[in-house]
C-alpha cells in the first residue's frame, strides 16, 4: 500500500512542486543523487573508478512534454557523452529512457533523437543503455531496441523487470540474440494482470532469468571490454544478496569467468557490497544519476526501501 502510495507520488506534478521546495528533501536524495551538474557526476565517475568500480552515467528526466524538451534531454545526452569522449580513461557508459527523449509524445521523434544518440556515442566509444519503463512501453522500448540493431548500432543494450510475468519470454527472445541487458526487479506499480505481485515469486523470476543471461554470456562469449564500458550480456543489478549469491554460484558451475558478467548497484546503496564484489574480481557497476529533474528517481527509490523513508523522515525533524 505504502510502495503503491509513493510510486503514485512519484508521478504527481503537485507532490513534485511540494517536495522539490523542501530544502531537506534534496539533502535526502542527495545520498542517490551524485549533483544536478555534470561536473559533480564526473567527479564521482573517477571516484568510483579509483575504487575498481564502474559507473553508468544518467541524466535525469523522463516523460517530457514537448518536443522542445526532448530535444534538450538529448542535448544533455550528447554532453555527457562528450565528456567521456574527452576523458577515455573514465570507465563509464551512459543509460537514458526513451520517454525522456520523446516517446510519449512522438514516436517518430523518439526514432531520431536515439539514433543520434547512438551515433554520438559511437563517436565518443561508448555504450548507451535504455532503461526500461512501465508497461505501456515495454513493447515499444523493444521494438526500438531492435530497430536501431537493424540501422547496424551495436553499441546498445536494454533491461528487464522481473516481476513481470512478460519478462521470462522477452529474456529468452533477446538472449538467443546476444543483447546486453540489465535485470532489476521492476519499480513501477503495474496491475496484477501484468506482474508477480508476491516478492518469492519476483525473486523466484529473477534467478530463472539470470540463468538465461549467464547462459547466453558462455554462448556468446561475452565478456567486459578492457576500457570498462562495454558490458558483457548478463548485468545483474540487484543489491539482493540472496539474488547476487545465486548468480555468483550459478556461474561459477556454469563456468563462466568472473568478467563475463557483472553487477550492477546504485549509487549510495550498498557500497559495503559494492566494494566487497569488486575486491572478489568481479565487474561492478554503480549508476549514477545526476540533474535537476531528480524527483520521480527520488520517490521510486523511496519507495523500494522502508529504510529510505526513515532517512527522509528523520531528516524533516532536523529542519
Amino acid at each position: 500500500m505504502l510502495r503503491s502510495f509513493l510510486i503514485y507520488l512519484s508521478k504527481a506534478a503537485w507532490a513534485q512542486n511540494l517536495v522539490t521546495n523542501w530544502g531537506f528533501a534534496w539533502r535526502t536524495a542527495s545520498r542517490f543523487i551524485a549533483g544536478t551538474k555534470l561536473e559533480e557526476a564526473m567527479r564521482v565517475v573517477r571516484e568510483l573508478n579509483a575504487k575498481g568500480i564502474n559507473a553508468t552515467l544518467d541524466h535525469l528526466g523522463e516523460h517530457t512534454n514537448t518536443p522542445e524538451e526532448a530535444q534538450q534531454a538529448t542535448d544533455d545526452i550528447f554532453a555527457t557523452l562528450d565528456a567521456l569522449g574527452t576523458d577515455p580513461d573514465a570507465r563509464c557508459n551512459v543509460s537514458i529512457k526513451l520517454t525522456q527523449i520523446g516517446l510519449s509524445l512522438d514516436e517518430g521523434l523518439c526514432v531520431q533523437n536515439l539514433e543520434r544518440i547512438l551515433a554520438r556515442a559511437k563517436q565518443n566509444n561508448t555504450f548507451i543503455r535504455i532503461d526500461i519503463e512501465d508497461t505501456p512501453y515495454t513493447d515499444k522500448t523493444i521494438n526500438l531496441y531492435y530497430l536501431m540493431r537493424e540501422k547496424g548500432y551495436n553499441n546498445v543494450g536494454t533491461a528487464v523487470q522481473s516481476y513481470l510475468f512478460r519478462a521470462e519470454a522477452d529474456t529468452r527472445r533477446m538472449a538467443q540474440d546476444g543483447v546486453p541487458i540489465r535485470l532489476v526487479k521492476g519499480a513501477y506499480k503495474e496491475p496484477p494482470d501484468k506482474a508477480f505481485p508476491k516478492k518469492a515469486d519476483v525473486d523466484a523470476n529473477y534467478d530463472l532469468l539470470a540463468k538465461i543471461l549467464i547462459d547466453a554470456s558462455i554462448a556468446f562469449n561475452t565478456k567486459l571490454s578492457a576500457n570498462g564500458r562495454i558490458p558483457p550480456i548478463p548485468a545483474i543489478a540487484s543489491h539482493d544478496e540472496k539474488r547476487i549469491a545465486f548468480a555468483k554460484s550459478y556461474a561459477e558451475k556454469a563456468g563462466l569467468s568472473k568478467d563475463g558478467l557483472e553487477f550492477q548497484m546504485l549509487y549510495g546503496i550498498r557500497r559495503d557490497l559494492q566494494e566487497k564484489l569488486a575486491a572478489e574480481g568481479y565487474p561492478v557497476r554503480v549508476y549514477v544519476p545526476f540533474g535537476t529533474h531528480w524527483y520521480p528517481y527520488f520517490m521510486r527509490r523511496l519507495a523500494e526501501r522502508p529504510a529510505n523513508i526513515w532517512f527522509f523522515v528523520s531528516n524533516f525533524f532536523k529542519g
